[in-house]
């Protein structure tokens, strides 16, 4: 699944981050902090692997 905005890409990477050992959870907030408690590891490495040459970035309200 990839990425829809470069916003949601980046909390992507955030939690991804916390999930290695690489950063604490507590420095997480928001959307980070929710992707890191409900998805897998490898969740994160496909929304936080997504090229963001076209993304827009944020979308507006969620599907």
């Amino acid at each position: 699944m990839p990425a829809r905005s470069k916003a949601q890409q980046k909390a992507a990477g955030a939690a991804l981050a916390a999930k290695r050992g690489e950063q604490d959870r507590k420095d997480l907030t928001g959307a980070a902090r929710h992707m890191y408690d409900s998805m897998t590891e490898a969740e994160l490495e496909d929304l936080a692997g997504t090229l963001h040459k076209r993304l827009p970035d944020k979308v507006k309200g969620h599907a």
